[in-house]
């Protein structure tokens, strides 16, 4: 086995192109810089009044087993399966924000969805501290 004493130069190991190749394209490929990625379809799941929940429960066990951190975008929800992404608009200003399901709740009665603090304040809801929203469960 030979070990040289020097490493070789890179321009002795790689030697650089004249001129830039562009590769062919054989019948039936697909250039995948010219495809723009498709917004997730989204499922309607209706309107409903949200909440959030914050420093009293930051760092406690969430349903689904992992700590709750109430600067992350989670929420809580009744039925929805874990690891769900919902889309929450708060439709007084339009602002909308993405979230995933790891935890069960709200357990009020008329609240749809408990957010974390993080969530609930990308769409405005801090002040009020509850407030009506649409969700939209994405694929």
């Amino acid at each position: 086995m030979f070990i040289p004493d020097e490493e070789p130069a890179l321009e002795e190991v790689f030697a650089p192109f004249d001129e830039p190749i562009e590769p062919e394209l054989t019948d039936g490929a697909v250039d995948i810089t010219m495809i723009e990625p498709a917004a997730p379809a989204a499922t309607s799941l209706g309107s409903g009044v949200a909440s959030y929940y914050g420093r009293r429960f930051h760092g406690r066990l969430t349903a689904n087993g992992e700590r709750f951190n109430m600067n992350a975008m989670t929420a809580a929800h009744r039925t929805l399966p874990f690891g769900s992404r919902v889309r929450v608009t708060n439709p007084r200003n339009g602002q909308s924000v993405i979230v995933r399901i790891n935890d069960r709740g709200p357990f009020t009665r008329g609240r749809t969805i408990d957010l974390s603090r993080a969530a609930a304040s990308e769409i405005g809801m801090i002040r009020r501290g509850h407030g009506r929203v649409e969700l939209e469960l994405l694929d």
